[in-house]
Formats: C-alpha cells, structure tokens, sequence
C-alpha cells in the first residue's frame, strides 16, 4: 500500500468527536435510522425482568385503548440515544446525566426512529484533558413527528490538552417536567382497567408523597448481556466494548443498561406505572460492572391528574440502583455526596389508573 492509499484510507474511519471539536449552536444530524421490531421486544424482555402489563400484552394494550401496542419506551430511548454516541460521545468517559425528556408518543414495531442533536453547552474541566458537553436531542419518526426529545450532558476526551478551552456556557436546565407539559398517548384510557391482569391492586390514590418502596428483588450483571444489550441499541461507545478505552481495564456498564434493569425492578411495587411520561432529571453517580448486583427503590415525589375522564393520573418517581441492596434506602450521606453503592437516581413521570 502506498502513502497516498494509506492516508486516504485514514481519512475514511470516524475517530469521533473530542471535545474541542463541538461548537455552541452546532447541529448535528445523526446516522443509521432504526426500524423498531418485535425482535427488539422479545430481546429487552429476555435482558430485563420487565412485566409491564401494556407492552407484554396486546389484549391489555387495546383495552387501554393503545392499538397497535407499544413497546417498552425506554426501547424507543435506547435506540434514540445509541444514534447519537458516534457523534457525542464516542470518546466520552461518561454519560453524566438527563434532563427534560419527555415521550410525546409511544413507540411501535415498524416505527423508524432517526435522531438530531445541538450543542446546547460545553465547559471545559479543570484538569485540561476533558471538558462536558451539553446536547439536546431530538428522535423523530417516520413521517417526521417527534417521539422522544431529551438533554444531557457527557464528559469527552480532549484530542490535544493544549488546545484553547472554549467559553464557558452551562444551561439552565428545568429541574423537572410541569405535569401541564406530560403527553398523554393518543387514546390512552384507564377507565376498564383490570388489576388483576396488570399484577397489582395499587393505583394512583395508594401512593403518598414521600413514600418509599423497596423493590426487593436483584439482578447480578453479566458482561455477555450488557454488551449484547448495548449492541442492541447500536451505541457504539468504546468505554462498554474495550477493556483498553478505559485505566481500570475494565468494560463499563452502560449507564441505560442500569436504567432499563431498575425500572424492571421496580414492577414490583410499581406494578401499575405502566407508562413512561418523562425523565426529568438523571445521574450517574458510581460506577457499574459485571459481577456487580443491581437493586432498586423508588420514592414518590409528586402526582397530579391528568384527565379524570380517561382515568388517567401521573406518579412522579425517584427510582434508584443500588449496588447491594440496601434497606435503609439512603441516597446521600452527612457530606451531601451521593453513597458510594448507588449507582442510579432517576426522577421520572409515569402514567397509571385512577
């Protein structure tokens, strides 16, 4: 091979972007639409101990008046979200955190998803070899209307430690999402809901706010699943795949990996919370690898009614994975600083019966 050949052919590989290549204002239009199947269902539930009577059944979807049925909607933002590591965050350290996600409609088999993204925010850190990156991100379907919209923020690589750090710019991120914001799917009702079939007698008026629930079952991770489930998604981040990418030689947990096995954990206690509405706020504050053995609790935050008539109702839920259970449920220790065995605090929206 020539010279000319080989400097052509390193033209061609995508190293990803560091972070002095994001620009305030940049937008970036990310690869590969991904048509939803059943494939993708039957593959999340065989990960995750998920039981969510809406997604498993089509009967009971139907009855809630969601025709054809939804998949599991963190699917729809597992596939949004790998579309834009290649671009994002190929080189990051780790995802930090979420923001302002909401779900405007549910996600079928046959849907085609494609994801945008604009940088909202960038900081370089302190040490010069990293800076964060804030992006909000936009996943469309096929005929162009919007399924899941989020912002997050992600800790990249610096390509060349002198390179001058940009202006500082932090968005002001709205803490969660007002219950006057909430989508509520196109003909969900919850006025025949049945109980029995969906696994709990506990709706929307069994929870109080501050009440917290202990999940009690655990799930010890595997390396075999995470990266088949991070493969799944098509993200391609290097810190999940490589033992090299990272100083510990060891691969990381995809942080949505733990996202999707807590909100499976939580069916039980939760059993009625059918529906994801948003992801207010997330962070991963520790963190997770095979061997490791994932918990959950959940404290109800707020709740509001969203259409009586539908009987529809929204619970407002910190949902936290513990490494190691831990029945004191205690998020943060005297110092403010999260406890060294959570691994997940996840404030989100779900929808559930009167």
């Amino acid at each position: 091979m020539d010279a000319e050949t080989q400097t052509d052919a390193g033209t061609k590989t995508n190293p990803g972007n560091f972070f002095e290549d994001f620009a305030l204002g940049q937008r970036i239009d990310h690869a590969t639409p991904r048509t939803v199947t059943v494939g993708d269902a039957a593959l999340y539930g065989s990960l995750y101990p998920t039981r969510f009577a809406i997604p498993s059944s089509n009967e009971f979807a139907a009855a809630s008046g969601l025709v054809p049925a939804p998949v599991e909607d963190l699917i729809g933002f597992h596939i949004a979200f790998g579309k834009t590591v290649p671009d994002i965050s190929l080189n990051a350290v780790a995802n930090l955190g979420y923001a302002e996600c909401r779900f405007h409609r549910p996600v079928r088999p046959g849907d085609t998803l494609s994801a945008s993204s604009e940088v909202i925010g960038l900081k370089e850190n302190s040490n010069g070899a990293t800076g964060v990156v804030w992006v909000r991100s936009t996943a469309t379907d096929q005929e162009g209307r919007t399924a899941i919209d989020w912002a997050r923020w992600v800790m990249v690589r610096k390509r060349d430690r002198s390179a001058p750090a940009p202006e500082t710019v932090v968005p002001e991120l709205a803490p969660f999402v007002a219950p006057g914001d909430l989508v509520v799917p196109d003909g969900l009702d919850f006025s025949t809901y049945d109980d029995t079939a969906a696994g709990s007698p506990f709706r929307f008026g069994a929870y109080q706010i501050g009440e917290k629930i202990d999940h009690v079952d655990g799930v010890t991770l595997s390396e075999s699943e995470h990266m088949m489930a991070t493969r799944l998604w098509q993200n391609t981040a290097k810190v999940h795949f490589n033992t090299e990418a990272r100083d510990d030689g060891k691969r990381l947990i995809y942080g949505g990996h733990v996202i999707s096995m807590a909100r499976a954990l939580s069916f039980n206690g939760l059993a009625n919370a059918q529906l994801i509405a948003a992801i207010n706020a997330g962070a991963h504050t520790n963190p997770a690898f095979a061997g490791d053995t994932i918990y959950a609790w959940s404290e109800v935050l707020d709740a509001a009614v969203l259409d009586a008539a539908s009987g529809v109702g929204a619970l407002r839920l910190r949902l936290v994975a513990t490494k190691g259970r831990d029945e004191s449920m205690t998020l943060k220790g005297d110092d403010g600083k999260y406890m060294p065995h959570v691994l997940l605090d996840l404030d989100i929206w779900t929808l559930c019966p009167l």
